[in-house]
């Protein structure tokens, strides 16, 4: 019993410190509405223009607001209260979504409008994203943060398993105003989460906004070789092994289903991320973080290429409408993406980690920034490519490939730096 228990999540985070546990709360239920429209924007870009490079473009077109606001949004977070930064993030985000709820009630919503206010979003989630992760150390002990990034993946799992799978059945049952005004509400938890934190004014140094903040951020990027080399193993994944984009097109032409398959597909990813965050008992306790990435991410390629060849297989059937969907090849792709997403989780356990316990308090606004961007950029560049090969070539092709190229460019890199190979969280140096 005691190892089964050892197995298990590490809830010690929630009992140290109430502050980290409602901003953990808060996050969570607010996750669940952004999950929630990100599927629904896709679904109804793709049902006004029935093209998934359209779908892709949502990603794509927030790429550059969203790389811009990440950044500025850390310099923020290494110069002002944390806090009130993150309350300004949130309140954009808020804005921009009941916008987007109130267009798609009065029927002025048009391409436009969703692709104008997926950028708002992205970016002001950006910034929340970067001053939140920022904040999380000066609420626990060091020894304490994996276990932190652990809890965070349930809560990710959790929005990501919902908010989908919600975001399918919603569309279906009652369209896409009530699907946006849910987030609208939910949003509102966010708020309780932050509104009751201390002022966190950064520790060291502070430089203000502007060139000089970015240029000493980059120098110590410069120096920080772990820290660059988990950003480029992360965008690797990302950008090769990321077929989100490609979730509307399969539940209409090769799994079948519709928009129900779309939220399922996307909802399997965060069972995988929930479970292995469940049973990160001994996974938290690993201290080779970078040994640790390197195996994760080899695994999340082999996932995303088994998921290529479930397509495969279903685009030479060729028996699945929307009406009737190929059962047998959804659930395979589902464990697929499963897989996918519990190895990605345990990467990102590892990555943040290093990224809280190796970076002064002073540059980790900035660093965070950049590391947001990676995260969230990355599959936006994985969008574009999933996007343009499968517009190019077929739907299964583009994870096929893509998973190949994961698993040796990454077994490659990690060959060749062993420094990132033996990087010890007991020692942590960026």
């Amino acid at each position: 019993m005691s190892s089964a228990r050892g197995h298990l999540i590490d809830l010690s985070p929630l009992k140290a410190s109430p502050a980290f546990a409602r901003m953990w709360i808060g996050s969570s239920l607010a996750g669940i509405g952004g999950q929630l429209t990100i599927v629904t924007v896709m679904l109804h870009v793709f049902e006004l223009t029935e093209s998934t490079f359209a779908v892709s473009m949502i990603a794509v077109a927030g790429l550059a607001p969203m790389v811009l606001a990440g950044l500025y949004g850390g310099m923020l977070a290494d110069a002002f209260d944390r806090r009130r930064v993150a309350l300004i993030a949130a309140t954009v985000t808020f804005l921009s979504t009941a916008l987007l709820a109130a267009l798609t009630w009065t029927g002025a919503e048009t391409i436009w409008w969703l692709y104008v206010l997926s950028i708002v979003n992205s970016a002001a989630n950006s910034v929340g994203m970067a001053t939140r992760t920022a904040i999380v150390p000066r609420l626990i002990a060091r020894e304490l943060l994996a276990a932190a990034s652990a809890l965070n993946g349930v809560a990710f799992g959790l929005t990501v398993m919902a908010g989908p799978a919600l975001a399918g059945l919603l569309v279906a049952l009652t369209g896409y105003g009530w699907t946006y005004t849910i987030d609208v509400v939910l949003m509102l938890s966010m708020f309780l989460g932050l509104w009751t934190l201390p002022a966190l004014r950064p520790e060291g140094e502070i430089v203000r906004p502007g060139l000089a903040s970015l240029v000493d951020g980059w120098r110590f990027l410069r120096r920080a070789s772990n820290i660059r080399m988990q950003y480029v193993v992360d965008i690797i994944a990302m950008t090769f092994g990321q077929p989100l984009a490609l979730f509307p097109a399969l539940g209409t032409m090769i799994l079948g289903g519709g928009a129900v398959t779309t939220g399922i597909l996307t909802a399997s990813v965060a069972v995988g991320t929930f479970a292995s965050s469940l049973f990160s008992g001994r996974v938290v306790q690993y201290r080779w973080h970078g040994r640790g990435i390197t195996r994760s991410v080899e695994v999340y390629g082999a996932a995303i290429l088994l998921f290529g060849v479930v397509l495969l297989i279903g685009a030479l059937t060729g028996s699945a409408t929307e009406s009737s969907p190929a059962i047998a090849l959804i659930a395979a792709a589902c464990v697929a993406l499963a897989l996918s997403g519990a190895s990605d989780n345990v990467s990102s356990i590892y990555r943040n980690t290093m990224m809280q316990a190796a970076v002064p308090d002073t540059m980790r606004g900035r660093l965070q920034g950049v590391f947001i961007v990676v995260v969230a950029g990355g599959p936006r560049v994985g969008a574009l490519y999933a996007g343009v090969l499968a517009s190019l070539t077929t739907l299964w092709f583009p994870p096929l490939l893509g998973g190949f190229l994961v698993i040796a460019l990454v077994a490659i890199l990690a060959g060749r730096n062993r420094r990132f190979h033996a990087y010890d969280a007991e020692s942590p140096a960026p």
